[in-house]
């Protein structure tokens, strides 16, 4: 099975340069690798010409080009025809050595895998209980391992808005549990969406559909939407035991302002998008969700985390243009 990584980047030299490290150090390389620059300086372009990596093609884009969805079609376009699965990777991410062993490996295991995301390492506690176990209140159970739940979850938990469904699956409320609450397991389990930065699909299926460029620059719920797009034409898994560490390079993030309206602009798309008649019992329980969040963005904005007003101020600004559509 032929695989190649495609990695966007924008203005992240020295992160760019530690995940290619890791990639060099894989148990099973990638047979091909492209890189896709829309960086507006030569820093990260001059990286690749003085550094050699097996595999590897370095495309610079402008601005037609630029943008994560655009970057990533870009990459597919340009991806070799014999490669089987194509391999995403955020460029801010640093691989566990068994990475592409591990996603080739669940193909291989579960020959209807359209698409195989892996698994970010964090740094909540989890902890291995009997099946019997009864979570705490602020507690999140699943799979026979339980971790805390943050406070916004307890909260919500509280109001009867947490999600219902396992984690990778959209409750018809959206709103639902992300696979970083899935456990350190090493087990595979179906989903319905993963994290694109840590994302793999069989080659066909961008026959059939590609990234939505209505997500243009930083591209917040893209992969959601691609996923959700993706799992209605086949299945897709998370293999936990193909790890990586995340290590949130601030370089090309937009501003809190700009984040929080994507919250809401963004969620509400792809929430139409799987559920696009929804009941109004789960139409009430998205808007609450969403206004509990501004509130507590909001009150946070009055502690040491000033960001929380201009997140609040973006969230209330995509939530009045969402009601105007």
């Amino acid at each position: 099975m032929k695989f190649n990584l495609i990695i966007c980047t924008y203005r992240r030299k020295n992160a760019i340069e530690r995940l290619m490290l890791s990639v060099m150090q894989q148990s099973l390389y990638p047979d091909e690798i492209l890189v896709i620059d829309a960086s507006p300086d030569d820093l990260t372009k001059k990286l690749f010409e003085e550094k050699v990596y097996p595999a590897l093609k370095y495309h610079k884009v402008g601005k037609d080009e630029s943008g994560l969805t655009r970057q990533r079609n870009y990459g597919v376009k340009h991806s070799s025809p014999d490669m089987d699965v194509l391999c995403f990777l955020d460029d801010d991410i640093v691989l566990a050595p068994d990475y592409f062993a591990e996603l080739i490996r669940t193909y291989k295991l579960h020959p209807d895998a359209l698409g195989v995301g892996g698994y970010i390492k964090d740094d909540i506690p989890w902890k291995k209980v009997s099946e019997n176990n009864k979570p705490r209140l602020a507690e999140f159970q699943f799979d026979a391992y339980v971790r805390p739940l943050g406070q916004r979850n307890v909260l919500r938990k509280h109001l009867g808005l947490l999600s219902d469904k396992p984690p990778g699956f959209m409750p018809e409320f959206s709103h639902g549990f992300s696979t970083g609450f899935l456990p350190p397991s090493e087990k595979i389990y179906p989903v319905e969406f993963f994290m694109g930065g840590v994302a793999s699909y069989r080659h066909e299926l961008f026959s059939e559909i590609n990234f939505s460029e209505k997500f243009i620059g930083y591209g917040l719920y893209e992969d959601l939407d691609f996923c959700l797009r993706a799992s209605a034409i086949g299945q897709l898994y998370v293999n936990t035991a193909a790890k990586v560490e995340h290590l949130h390079d601030k370089a090309g993030r937009p501003d809190h302002y700009k984040y929080g309206k994507m919250v809401v602009e963004n969620g509400y798309h792809v929430w139409k998008l799987k559920n696009p008649y929804p009941s109004f019992k789960n139409s009430l329980k998205f808007w609450t969700i969403h206004i509990l969040l501004l509130m507590i963005r909001f009150a946070n904005g009055f502690n040491k985390d000033r960001s929380g007003f201009d997140d609040a101020r973006g969230r209330l600004s995509g939530l009045l243009r969402v009601l105007k559509q």
